[in-house]
Formats: structure tokens, C-alpha cells, sequence
């Protein structure tokens, strides 16, 4: 591929990338937080394997600085909010492509005290000026509204991209394939979870009705595949309820 294919293959990516995060850009960040828990079974034990994979792998770097991780995906706040209350050392970029988000993580952040330790940036990852190296890097509950493989594995790139070699990544997405029995029988589960939490019937349709619309799993292990091609290694699978799957992986 010569340079201006490349260029132009990018740029189409990098599109996809911020049409599929349209549907964030006006999102209700306080709403969002207040919500995310019921519908998520297993929310909180997701973010609390994430600390303990990360403490592991950090723990074993003699390293003079103190640890920088780099949040994809930081609207709301939580990933930043748990692991910085657990370690008062690290410090934290956030990215986020909506700004109501965004705000939403500035003040549970603020209220916490944490906030002196996070730079919170509106943009993509993949147009993010910075380089700076991280030690290790979070996209919890995000690639799944990437529409497309090449637009996942854009982001990937550019995360691994900005982590040190050896940088772990803890990462989780829906995954499976809309419309098979395996599929449907695993949101059957789902949606009873969520009406049994106080969600709203209508509210669980449009849930149900956002696939291939502004929600595009991927069946997980076409996930894995994408980790590997995008410069991680060691992809295990640390979380899974229903058709949310979490993987970690360390950047090659």
C-alpha cells in the first residue's frame, strides 16, 4: 500500500470512528453514572479485577516514576475514580469524545480529590497530539461502539502506540453475534437482569435496538484476534456476565 492509500485508509477510519462515537457526543453524563450499574450485572467486580490485574503488573516494575495510565473512554469518571482512590501515586490521562461526559468525570473526580492527578482531553485517541508513553492503558465498556473492524482495531493501534512495551491493558466490550439462538438467549437474561434492577421496559428496548445502529459487537474471539494484530500479547479473558467480555493483554 502506497503512502496516499494509507493516508487516505486512515482518514476513513478515523471517520468511522467519530461518526460511531456521535451518539456520545450529547449523552447525560450524571444519568449515565446513576444508570450504568444496574444494567451492567457484575459492574463493580469488572472494575475491581481491573485494579487487581493492573496493581500485579505494575507492581513487579522497579521503575523511579511514579506509574501514568491512560484512560480510553474516561466520561464518567469510574476507572479513574477506582483506581485512583486505590493508589495515590498514579496519574491519569482521560479521553473522551463527549464533553457532557467528560464533565460528569471532572466532578465525581473534583468531589473525590483526585482530580490534581487527571488530564481529562475531548478527542479520539487515534487524534490525540500527544505521545507521551504510558505504563499502562483502560477501554472499559467502549470498542463495541466502534463500527467495524478497522475502526476497532484503529483504536487498539493507537493505544498500544502510547504505552510502553510490557504496559498492561485492561479492556471489555459487548461481544457475540446479534440474531443467533446464542445471542438471543443471553439477552433474554439480560433484559430480566435489567427490568429486576428498576430499568424501564422501553428503556431496555432501545437498549435491544441499538445493535448495528450505534452498538457493533464483534464475537470474542474475532476480539482477541484484534488485540493481537494491534501489538498486544498475553490476551487472556479476566470477565464475563452475560455478553460483556474482558481481556487483558500487554503491549509486545
Amino acid at each position: 500500500m502506497n503512502s496516499s492509500t494509507s493516508n487516505t485508509a486512515n482518514t476513513a477510519n478515523l471517520a468511522n470512528v467519530a461518526n460511531t462515537a456521535s451518539p456520545w457526543q450529547k449523552a447525560d453524563g450524571d444519568q449515565y453514572v446513576q444508570n450504568i450499574s444496574r444494567k451492567i450485572p457484575g459492574y463493580a467486580l469488572q472494575y475491581d479485577l481491573m485494579d487487581t490485574l493492573l496493581t500485579a503488573r505494575l507492581d513487579k516494575w522497579e521503575k523511579q516514576d511514579k506509574p501514568r495510565l491512560l484512560v480510553v473512554g474516561a466520561g464518567g469518571g469510574q476507572e479513574i475514580l477506582k483506581l485512583g482512590l486505590s493508589h495515590p501515586d498514579w496519574s491519569f490521562s482521560g479521553l473522551d469524545t463527549s464533553q457532557s461526559m467528560l464533565q460528569a468525570a471532572k466532578q465525581r473526580l473534583a468531589a473525590a480529590g483526585l482530580i490534581d492527578r487527571v488530564r481529562l482531553h475531548h478527542t479520539e485517541i487515534a487524534a490525540w497530539s500527544s505521545n507521551a508513553l504510558h505504563d499502562a492503558a483502560t477501554c472499559m465498556l467502549v470498542l463495541h461502539f466502534l463500527q467495524g473492524q478497522e475502526s476497532k482495531l484503529t483504536m487498539l493501534r493507537s493505544i498500544a502506540a502510547r504505552l510502553r512495551p510490557g504496559a498492561p491493558l485492561c479492556i471489555s466490550a459487548i461481544c457475540g453475534e446479534p440474531g443467533t439462538p446464542a445471542w438471543e438467549l443471553q439477552m433474554a437474561g439480560w433484559r430480566l437482569h435489567m427490568l429486576g434492577n428498576g430499568i424501564a421496559e422501553d428503556e431496555w428496548q432501545t437498549f435491544e435496538q441499538s445493535f448495528g445502529v450505534t452498538s457493533h459487537p464483534l464475537p470474542a474471539q474475532e476480539m482477541e484476534v484484534l488485540l493481537l494484530e494491534a501489538g498486544f500479547t498475553a490476551v487472556s479473558r479476566f470477565f464475563g456476565a452475560y455478553l460483556i467480555d474482558g481481556w487483558v493483554a500487554v503491549k509486545a
